[in-house]
């Protein structure tokens, strides 16, 4: 596992959050309104923050002061987003990744991989939405993890 910034956040109790790709209207504000929530409980989000969902929710995450863990389905970044700078400099962000640099792209095998690293190495399991028969649905049956479906 590759990782940028604050390592020691992996020893916090973590939540990831997971979400299909194309969710209904009835998923966004839940998946809003539970962001908030837990950044004003400062619990720590583990997520892969990929989908136009997920980049909403990291939105309202970075808002607070809580730690934050951004699991990328690719190497690490050579340019860091400019929103996720000052939280690396303030230590309540980590970047990590199961693949090395020479990996570029997403594709459904990495996102899939990132997946799994995110539920084996988070205590809890936040799904904003699981498409029927898709492959975070699939994911999901394999764990034994306590998993929260907010749809």
């Amino acid at each position: 596992m590759e990782f940028l910034g604050n390592e020691n956040i992996l020893t916090l109790s973590k939540t990831a959050f997971l979400c299909s790709r194309k969710v209904p209207a009835s998923a966004v504000l839940r998946c809003y309104a539970w962001a908030i929530g837990e950044r004003d409980a400062g619990n720590c989000i583990i997520g892969g923050f990929h989908s136009q969902l997920e980049k909403d929710v990291l939105h309202y995450l970075l808002n607070g002061t809580q730690p934050i863990i951004v699991a990328l389905a690719r190497g690490l970044k050579e340019r860091i987003e400019k929103e996720l700078i000052k939280p690396l400099d303030e230590g309540r962000l980590l970047i990590i990744t199961p693949f090395d640099k020479n990996v570029k792209r997403v594709n459904q095998y990495s996102a899939n991989r990132r997946n799994k690293m995110m539920i084996e190495i988070a205590e809890f399991i936040t799904v904003g939405f699981a498409s029927e028969g898709g492959n975070l649905e699939s994911l999901l049956q394999q764990t034994s993890k306590p998993v929260t479906r907010l749809v």
